[in-house]
């Protein structure tokens, strides 16, 4: 599995003045404290909020670095840090990812928005030493019936998935609920890429994966768990390549690839969506 930590562990630090979090250690599946989860609160508020600023600007003919600079100004003057920027590497305050570009997209003054355009926009806040991680898929302007499709799918997708959240469920039921959603609508789960527990760590145990497996543990979730649940899907084919940036993923094919993710705590009888941008 190339999950998303395991690639950037693989990089060199970057050094910043900043407090970039990295992955220190493998702690394993952490429980978080009602004051944690607070702090989870505060910093996921920052995210949902500049993910609905974003979504309600972007135009056609702003760039991919417009949308950038705009989250790391709006990130840092709510106090926070922006949880990507220099995270081993990482150039930029969000992965921004347009049509078949499927993840880790790198914003860039040449990369321009068109009408139709699907974009994908995923940014981490850093907070009192807690991350929120979220991503919206944003359909610009006059879109294609099946962008539109493909985004309203990921995002029922996800929406399906945390219905089977609740302490004593399992992963496996998140899973299924997530690929079924999607195969049933003729689309594939892209299987490179899970969700994540977060926390101190941007990215922490366990994966959450989006797909029925057995090659990864089938953990029992526990109340206090704390998730970043986030379904890939492709029109054509689940499988990837990345480009010689070395982040920038996209499908083979050329196709399609929408995403929606929310950070959740997991509760006794459901969740709680720390990232809900509807407040």
């Amino acid at each position: 599995m190339k999950h998303f930590a395991e690639l950037l562990l693989n990089k060199n630090k970057n050094h910043s003045n900043d407090q970039v979090p990295f992955i220190q250690r493998n702690r394993g599946i952490e429980i978080k404290s009602s004051r944690e989860i607070k702090l989870m609160k505060k910093s996921s508020r920052i995210v949902a909020t500049v993910l609905r600023e974003i979504s309600e600007m972007i135009i056609p003919g702003m760039s991919t670095h417009d949308l950038d600079e705009f989250a790391e100004k709006r990130i840092r003057e709510m106090g926070a840090v922006p949880s990507f920027k220099g995270y081993h590497g990482f150039p930029s305050s969000i992965c921004s990812s347009i049509n078949n570009e499927v993840v880790h997209g790198i914003p860039n003054k040449n990369k321009i928005i068109q009408e139709g355009d699907l974009v994908k926009i995923d940014t981490g806040a850093y907070l009192n030493g807690y991350h929120g991680d979220s991503c919206i898929s944003v359909c610009v302007g006059s879109v294609s019936n099946e962008v539109q499709k493909i985004s309203d799918v990921a995002q029922n997708a996800l929406f399906a998935g945390l219905k089977k959240i609740k302490a004593g469920n399992t992963l496996l039921d998140i899973a299924g609920a997530i690929e079924d959603t999607v195969k049933s609508n003729g689309y594939s789960v892209v299987e490179d890429y899970t969700g994540h527990g977060v926390g101190r760590n941007l990215h922490e145990e366990p994966s959450v994966f989006n797909f029925r497996t057995n090659q990864l543990p089938n953990v029992v979730l526990r109340a206090g768990m704390t998730l970043a649940v986030e379904p890939i899907v492709n029109q054509g084919s689940k499988h990837c390549k990345t480009l010689d940036d070395r982040w920038t993923v996209i499908t083979r094919d050329g196709k399609l690839s929408a995403q929606w993710e929310h950070t959740i705590v997991v509760l006794n009888d459901g969740i709680e969506i720390l990232t809900d941008r509807n407040f």
